[in-house]
């Protein structure tokens, strides 16, 4: 029974591994659709997003079916309860890179201001949330609560970012009214990115429990987002 229930464990984590590289890769093709405006990888996204739900939708069965055969107790309940909430941010993780994608699509403009985007620093904002979710990835498999927490800090190079970008849109739009959707877009983007940050944020405090059982959510840097 016992290497019976390991063996259930390992396959939900491989599970939640595939889930985590899908919506890598959704995030990372999000920022080579944008930053180069090529509808053709936006449309890749749009058809993979399919995959990323039915994905996350095996996940969950997994997790429910488990507690219910096997009521777990201590470190395996704290290991699927930490996969459950892993596995719901980065479905949310991947609906920011679905929306993103669809900014490209339905952009009417051939191509974006390179000066405006050098000065929004989107491209570091997109790098930002890669590394972060690779360092998680990383620490998870590592089973490293040190590296998860570390993580938690450069979230705050996200708000910084995001912060900033307002103003820059702001006057962009003032000098370009014709370009007024795009700078709303660009807005929108930034924000997704940011609330990416946000659940980065939550998966690291889920790893650090699962392996540490310490609760760092009970002491948020910011308020929780409304779905």
């Amino acid at each position: 029974m016992v290497k019976f229930v390991d063996q259930q464990l390992t396959q939900l984590r491989n599970e939640v591994y595939r889930m985590w590289t899908m919506v890598y890769n959704q995030m990372d093709q999000a920022r080579q659709a944008v930053l180069g405006l090529d509808r053709n990888i936006a449309q890749q996204i749009w058809v993979r997003e399919r995959l990323v739900d039915a994905q996350d939708i095996k996940i969950d069965t997994q997790v429910e079916d488990f507690i219910a055969l096997y009521t777990p107790v201590a470190v395996d309940l704290r290991f699927v309860l930490a996969m459950l909430k892993i596995n719901n941010d980065l479905e949310r993780i991947g609906d920011y890179a679905y929306s993103i994608a669809r900014f490209v699509k339905e952009t009417t403009v051939q191509s974006l201001d390179a000066g405006l985007i050098e000065k929004l620093q989107l491209e570091r904002m997109f790098a930002v949330v890669l590394e972060m979710m690779n360092e998680l990835q990383n620490a998870l498999m590592d089973e490293n609560p040190a590296k998860a927490s570390s993580v938690i800090d450069m979230d705050d190079e996200l708000d910084r970012l995001k912060a900033a970008s307002d103003s820059i849109l702001m006057d962009y739009a003032k000098g370009h009214l014709d370009e007024l959707p795009v700078a709303m877009g660009l807005g929108s983007i930034f924000r997704k990115l940011e609330r990416t940050g946000d659940h980065l944020t939550n998966i690291a405090e889920e790893i650090v429990f699962y392996i540490d059982a310490k609760v760092l959510k009970h002491n948020p840097k910011k308020e929780p987002e409304a779905k």
